[in-house]
């Protein structure tokens, strides 16, 4: 049964009050006036902010973030003028349609992932791609185009992650059939990987909460996202992935997910359950090897040294912390994406949510680059 707008009032004031926590560390960068998930700092310290096609027709789905605050649409207005009211008289092949994240590769790109899903509902046909902008001519340069092969009915391509070589590109499919997707960015061939697999799919007996309180549409649907958060090893070998609707990590060599003569079944034999996270949106690896963990049930960033997972800081303004980037000087950012409070899970909440980015800094910040 729906719940109320007085019960709905009464848990969200039930799950403030629990997470009625504030830590210095975190520091807020940009308010927006849009449900904001990905975002992602240059190895020059730019910072790129990125606004699914969810609740609302949005205006800008890709921009940069300028040191006055104000976005500028990247890379430029013609890339972000695709709107549902006009699907059908613009091409969705050069233009977002229902970009999901933003990454930059610490080798002069930023690459962009639309799954053109917008409502994470059906996809628009010649829509879904992976896109690199040159940093330094803010340009678009390659566009790989996914057909229906890559990204089925029913998917939404969610992160990605590139190889220390720059030829590879890894993404994570959370739709209705979870998947990771291998890219070779010299020939743009795609191809999927443990498609159906249970490491790839949403756990059934999972059902995410916020504070104790379960998080529901007004229909009864619960939270259903499959494998989402994305991380690579410092050294490139291992890929670790997770679905949002579940609680346990996955890893897998990279040496098998290249290795072309295995079977689907070879390649599922290797995947190696490494433990719990709990129920987390976005993955991060410093290059110290630790894993950053938004934990959005807590409103709080957990982060894993070998088998042990620890807070790390916890905050009732992170609601929904959703993607994870880290500047050249290391200090970490984060996105609040406010899933929970959306007009999914809310039939009265307002069309355009309004969202956040914070910052916080480690101890021992160090150079990085994007994992």
């Amino acid at each position: 049964m729906a719940t109320t707008r007085s019960e709905r009032a009464e848990s969200t004031a039930r799950g403030r009050a629990l997470s009625a926590i504030s830590d210095p560390r975190l520091v807020e960068v940009a308010r927006f006036d849009h449900e904001v998930t990905g975002v992602s700092v240059s190895e020059d310290g730019r910072i790129f902010v990125n606004f699914p096609r969810w609740t609302e027709d949005i205006e800008v789905s890709v921009a940069e973030l300028l040191p006055d605050g104000s976005l500028r649409p990247y890379p430029d207005a013609r890339w972000n003028e695709w709107r549902n009211a006009k699907k059908n008289a613009l091409s969705p092949g050069d233009r977002w349609v229902c970009v999901q994240s933003v990454v930059a590769d610490g080798r002069g790109s930023l690459w962009v992932i639309d799954p053109a899903a917008p409502a994470t509902a059906f996809l628009v046909q010649g829509g879904p791609k992976l896109v690199r902008i040159d940093l330094a001519s803010d340009s678009v340069v390659q566009t790989i185009a996914f057909d229906e092969q890559v990204a089925r009915e029913g998917s939404y391509l969610n992160d990605v992650r590139f190889s220390p070589d720059g030829r590879h590109a890894y993404i994570t499919d959370s739709g209705t059939r979870g998947a990771l997707v291998i890219v070779d960015l010299e020939t743009g061939r795609a191809r999927r990987v443990l498609d159906g697999h249970p490491s790839t799919q949403l756990e059934k007996d999972v059902v995410v909460t916020h504070h104790g309180q379960e998080i529901r549409r007004p229909d009864g649907r619960g939270v259903e996202f499959s494998s989402d958060g994305i991380a690579l090893s410092p050294d490139g070998e291992t890929l670790y992935w997770q679905a949002v609707t579940g609680r346990t990590l996955y890893r897998i060599p990279m040496r098998v997910l290249h290795d072309a003569s295995l079977s689907e079944h070879e390649v599922a034999d290797a995947v190696e359950m490494v433990g719990e996270n709990g129920v987390s949106d976005g993955l991060w690896i410093d290059p110290q090897g630790r894993m950053y963990i938004s934990a959005l049930e807590e409103d709080a960033i957990k982060v894993r040294e070998g088998d042990r997972v620890e807070v790390l800081l916890q905050d009732s303004r992170l609601r929904w912390p959703d993607t994870f980037s880290q500047g050249p000087d290391g200090t970490m950012y984060v996105t609040a994406s406010r899933i929970m409070d959306n007009a999914w899970h809310d039939p009265e909440a307002p069309a355009r949510l309004s969202t956040t980015l914070f910052r916080f800094t480690l101890e021992n910040p160090k150079d990085a680059r994007p994992h």
